[in-house]
C-alpha cells in the first residue's frame, strides 16, 4: 500500500469539524529513510484558540447526550478502527518506524480501548450516603471534567490517543488531541474515521505543531479543564508548573526504567521469551520495556547464554515493509547517539559486549539489538532510560539486594520478575516502588488494567475503570427539609 494514496492520509488539522490549514508546515520523516514523505500544519496561536474554543462550543450539547447516544458513537468509531486496520498500520509503520505485524497489534489495542469505554460510558455511578443530620440525604453526582487535551507521544502513535481520548469522550468531555510532530498522521487519521463515525463538530480536534508552544497555551487556558500527557519526565514538570497557574487537571505518564528480575528458581525457558518481548518490542522504545535486567548469579551465566542465543537468531533488523523483519529502526539521529555514549560509557566502566553494539550502516536509524554483561549500578545505563534495543545484564545474589537495585531509580513505572515461590511473590510484589508489576510475564498492559506509575514516572491512571475517573469531577448534593 502506498501510504499517500489511502484516504485516511490526510495533512490538515482538524478542528471544529473542518479540516485547515497554514502557511507554516513541517516535514514528516520516514526513520526507515531519513526522507520526509509528507508534511503537517505549524499551526498559530490563534489556531489553536479557535480549537479550545470548538471543543468549549461542542462540550455542552455532548455532556447532554445520553451515555447509551455517546456509548453508540465510540462503538462506531471502534468499528471502523478495525475495518481500516490495515491502512492504520501503514500509516504508523511510515512514520513511526515500527513492523507492520507490530503495527497491527497496536491498532488492535487502540480499538480496545475505545470498545472498552462505549461500554464504561454507561457505568458512570454516584453514590448515596446516609446523613447524620434528620431530615437530609446526600447524594454523590459524577460530571464531565469539561475541556480536556491529550498530548501524545510518538512510539505508540494510535494506542496513547485512545487510552486517552476515549474515557474522557466517555464521560462526557470535549477532547483537543495534541500528537507528537514525529507521528502527526496516524492522529489524523482516527480523526477521518471519528467524522466518519458522525461525532459532532468540535467534539474530537487534532492540532500540529511545536509541542512546547502548543502545550503551554493548552495548560494556560481557563477553558481547558484537563490535560493528559504521556512523554519525557522533563516535559512533564514543565506542564506542570504551568497548569498550576490556572489550576487544571493535570495526569502524567512520564518514563520508566524498568527492572526484570530473574530469581534462580524462575522458569528459564519463559524468563527468556518474556525477556525478548519485553525488550525488543518497538525496538526497546516502550515506557514499559525491560531496561535493567537483574539476574541472580547463580543462574546468571545460563540465562545470558540462551538470552544472547535468542537475539542472534530471532531479531532481524529492516524498514516496517520488510518481510520477516521485526525489529524497525530509531525514531532519530538523537536516540541513536544516546544510545551510542551509554554503552561506550558502559563499556569503559567494564561491562562486556557479547553481542551488537553498532548501528547499521546505510540509510535509516538503525541499531543491532544489543546485549551488555557484567553491567553495575554505577554505569551511565543503571540510571538512565535507555529507548533502544540494548539489554543490560546485572548481577545480584538474594531478593534484598535485587529490590534493592530496582529501587535505586527515579522511575516508578513497571517492573517484571520471575519466579515460582509464592512467598517470594508477595514480597517482592508488596516492595517494588512501581505502579505495575508482571509477575512470569514481559507483557502487562491491557485495556482492563490501571496504567501509570509513581515516583518521577508521573501521576494518574489510564485504562480500567480507574481510567475513567480521571475526567470526571465529583459533586455533592445534599438535600434537605425531607421530614
Amino acid at each position: 500500500m502506498i501510504v499517500q494514496d489511502s484516504a485516511l492520509f490526510r495533512q490538515q488539522c482538524f478542528v471544529a469539524g473542518r479540516w485547515i490549514s497554514s502557511d507554516g508546515r513541517v516535514d514528516v520523516i520516514d526513520p526507515s529513510t531519513q526522507q520526509p514523505f509528507g508534511s503537517v500544519p505549524i499551526l498559530s496561536d490563534e489556531a489553536v484558540q479557535s480549537a479550545i474554543q470548538a471543543a468549549d462550543a461542542a462540550f455542552p450539547s455532548w455532556k447532554g447526550l445520553t451515555a447509551k447516544e455517546r456509548a453508540f458513537l465510540l462503538k462506531r468509531w471502534h468499528d471502523l478502527i478495525l475495518d481500516h486496520r490495515r491502512e492504520l498500520a501503514g500509516i504508523m509503520s511510515r512514520e513511526q518506524g515500527k513492523p507492520i505485524a507490530e503495527a497491527e497489534r497496536e491498532v488492535l489495542s487502540c480499538a480496545s480501548y475505545v470498545e472498552w469505554y462505549a461500554e464504561e460510558a454507561k457505568r458512570v455511578y454516584g453514590d448515596t450516603i446516609p446523613m447524620g443530620q434528620r431530615g437530609k440525604r446526600i447524594i454523590v453526582l459524577k460530571e464531565p471534567v469539561g475541556v480536556c487535551a491529550a498530548i501524545t507521544p510518538w512510539n505508540f502513535p494510535l494506542s496513547t490517543i485512545t487510552r486517552k481520548a476515549a474515557p474522557a469522550l466517555a464521560a462526557g468531555c470535549t477532547v483537543i488531541i495534541k500528537p507528537s510532530s514525529y507521528t502527526p498522521f496516524s492522529a489524523l487519521a482516527l480523526a477521518v474515521l471519528a467524522e466518519k463515525a458522525g461525532f459532532p463538530a468540535g467534539v474530537i480536534n487534532v492540532v500540529t505543531g511545536e509541542g512546547d508552544r502548543i502545550g503551554h497555551i493548552l495548560a494556560k487556558s481557563k477553558r481547558v479543564r484537563k490535560i493528559s500527557f504521556t512523554g519525557s519526565t522533563e516535559v512533564g514538570r514543565k506542564l506542570m508548573r504551568d497548569c498550576g497557574e490556572s489550576l487544571t487537571k493535570l495526569s502524567l505518564e512520564l518514563g520508566g526504567h524498568a527492572p526484570f528480575i530473574v530469581f534462580a528458581d524462575a522458569d528459564l525457558d519463559l524468563a527468556v521469551t518474556e525477556a525478548m518481548t519485553s525488550k525488543f518490542r518497538n525496538s526497546g522504545q516502550t515506557c514499559v520495556c525491560a531496561n535493567r535486567f537483574l539476574i541472580q548469579d547463580t543462574i546468571y551465566d545460563e540465562f545470558a547464554s540462551r538470552f544472547i542465543k535468542e537475539v542472534k537468531n530471532t531479531l532481524v533488523v529492516g524498514p516496517g515493509n520488510c518481510t520477516g523483519c521485526n525489529q524497525g529502526p530509531l525514531i532519530d539521529e538523537k536516540a541513536v547517539v544516546k544510545i551510542e555514549s551509554q554503552i561506550e560509557d558502559a563499556l569503559k566502566k567494564g561491562a562486556k559486549l557479547a553481542i551488537g553494539g553498532k548501528r547499521v550502516p546505510g540509510r535509516g536509524f538503525f541499531f543491532e539489538p544489543t546485549v551488555l554483561l557484567e553491567v553495575t549500578c554505577g554505569m551511565r545505563i543503571a540510571r538512565e532510560e535507555t529507548f533502544g534495543p540494548v539489554a543490560p545484564l546485572f548481577r545480584f545474589s538474594n531478593e534484598d539486594e535485587a529490590l534493592k537495585i530496582a529501587n535505586d531509580s527515579d522511575y516508578g513505572l513497571a517492573a517484571y520478575f520471575f519466579t515460582r515461590d509464592l512467598r517470594r511473590t508477595w514480597k517482592i510484589a508488596e516492595n517494588l516502588e512501581c505502579g505495575m508489576i508482571g509477575v512470569n510475564t514481559g507483557v502487562l498492559s491491557s485495556e482492563a488494567a490501571p496504567f501509570g506509575g509513581k515516583k518521577d514516572s508521573g501521576m494518574g491512571r489510564e485504562g480500567s475503570k480507574y481510567g475513567m475517573d480521571e475526567f470526571l469531577e465529583i459533586k455533592y448534593m445534599c438535600l434537605g427539609d425531607l421530614d
